[in-house]
């Protein structure tokens, strides 16, 4: 099975390719962590794409296509993919075309209210632990002891942004996978496992 999860920010694509992942033992590619891969590495690509993510730009379609090209050539991929944050873009969609056939797109779809509520309260503890305002009212980690923060990113003015980013640049490949008759709706509105259960149902 080659699969592209799409979504906005925040809509829990990251959270559902874990558990799709684990469940059918395809590798996941988040596009962020093959980026910090190849600059670990200290690959011609990495480095590359390093002097953008410096100046704080979006990394260009044809590097982006590169590395990602690059990561699914590897052995692991031979049996499918899992593709997270790729393609964001209508001419990275036509790139991945030309380079494979996918499967299936799956589209998590959740109002943009709830992304803003969900992101905006979640507070980060220098240990690892994450929390959510809705569901734990204290300054302080329940594990660690130290005070919690809220990432700069994750402020609503901030996640506004980013969803109007998102709703000009990536919502667009909702049409375009549609079209090809390969795209499906999922809920996401609910529970991370209300949500896993209809796409198992999907891929089954």
């Amino acid at each position: 099975m080659k699969i592209i999860l799409l979504g906005a920010p925040g809509a829990g694509k990251g959270s559902q390719a874990v558990k799709i992942s684990a469940e059918y033992g395809l590798p996941h590619i988040a596009t962020g962590d093959v980026f910090r891969a190849n600059i670990a590495k200290g690959t011609e690509l990495g480095k590359y794409a390093q002097t953008f993510i410096d100046k704080g730009e979006l990394v260009p379609d044809d590097v982006v296509v590169k590395i990602v090209a690059d990561r699914i050539k590897q052995p692991d991929c031979k049996n499918g993919f899992l593709l997270d944050g790729f393609p964001r873009t209508i001419a990275q969609a036509q790139a991945l075309d030309q380079l494979t056939e996918i499967d299936l797109v799956i589209n998590i779809d959740v109002r943009f209210e709830l992304i803003v509520a969900r992101i905006s309260g979640r507070r980060m503890c220098e240990c690892g632990q994450t929390y959510h305002i809705s569901t734990y009212d204290k300054d302080t980690c329940a594990k660690c002891g130290k005070p919690l923060y809220q990432r700069k990113d994750d402020t609503e003015e901030t996640v506004k942004n980013r969803l109007e980013v998102y709703q000009k640049q990536t919502a667009p490949l909702i049409e375009y996978y549609k079209k090809k008759g390969i795209l499906v709706d999922v809920d996401g509105n609910r529970t991370v496992q209300a949500t896993f259960d209809d796409i198992k149902e999907l891929l089954k």
